[in-house]
């Protein structure tokens, strides 16, 4: 194994070049960044000594550590005391930090985010009709059962409805299709959390879950994709509503969808 570390230590040192821009720290970033992508640093591989960095970078301390701090911020790097510098294992906490500094930036990107989450949302229901186990069917319906409790509870209903969606997502048996949507959700949990408390929100939103859950539970894929749709489409245009923004057209009376009966 320490063999196996080595070998691909030099692999990757043999492959830095000596850095020449003014900003030194942010071509060292790059570099490391083209290393990951390249697939010469793989997800949990340690970096090579600080000593050696410096050595093949042909910088100073400063600046190498200002690199790997701020890649590490990101979530590209893993840093501990005691055990080095290694490659994250996966992207998860980069792609969120990504998403999350365009939600800051961009006005339109929450209105953006809706859409997206429309499509995966879609095909993780239609997957999780497919795919759900036994177990998955009854966290589902144990979850739709707190719901129901919590409909006077802004607070607790917004994280049950977070976790329906999630649990729903890892149902799918697709494991990316999970982080993207645990992701998104994640990301629009704020925005999402102010949409329930429009009159009637709650109930609603209660009864477009149920229609998904339902959809599922029949193990009726096209029935629980149009169910999803239908209730982000509605909660897209509760959102609208929020921020007093023209909805889509085809918005116009969002309903929920009625699962589909089994052939």
């Amino acid at each position: 194994m320490r063999e196996l570390q080595l070998a691909r230590g030099k692999t990757v040192e043999s492959k830095i070049r000596r850095v020449t821009k003014i900003s030194i720290s942010e071509e060292i970033a790059q570099q490391i960044m083209d290393l990951i992508a390249n697939g010469d640093l793989k997800p949990g591989q340690r970096l090579p000594s600080e000593r050696d960095l410096c050595k093949n970078f042909g910088t100073g301390r400063s600046s190498l550590r200002e690199a790997l701090r701020c890649l590490s911020i990101v979530g590209v790097l893993n840093a501990r005391v005691g055990e080095g510098t290694t490659v994250a294992a996966d992207g998860g906490k980069f792609l969120g930090k990504i998403i999350e500094w365009r939600l800051i930036t961009e006005k339109h990107d929450i209105e953006n985010l809706l859409d997206v989450r429309i499509g995966l949302e879609g095909v993780a229901a239609a997957d999780a009709a497919l795919q759900a186990t036994k177990e998955d069917i009854e966290k589902l319906q144990a979850l739709l059962a707190r719901m129901k409790a919590s409909v006077k509870n802004d607070k607790q209903f917004a994280a049950l409805d977070l976790e329906f969606h999630v649990t729903l997502a890892k149902s799918s048996g697709n494991a990316l299709l999970f982080d993207l949507v645990s992701m998104i959700r994640g990301q629009l949990a704020r925005a999402l959390t102010k949409v329930l408390l429009l009159p009637n929100a709650i109930p609603l939103s209660f009864k477009e879950h149920t229609a998904v859950f339902e959809a599922i539970k029949q193990r009726d894929p096209e029935g629980a994709r149009e169910a999803m749709h239908a209730h982000l489409r509605a909660a897209r245009h509760r959102y609208n509503q929020t921020v007093g923004e023209r909805m889509h057209p085809h918005e116009a009376t969002p309903k929920a969808t009625k699962p589909r009966p089994k052939a």
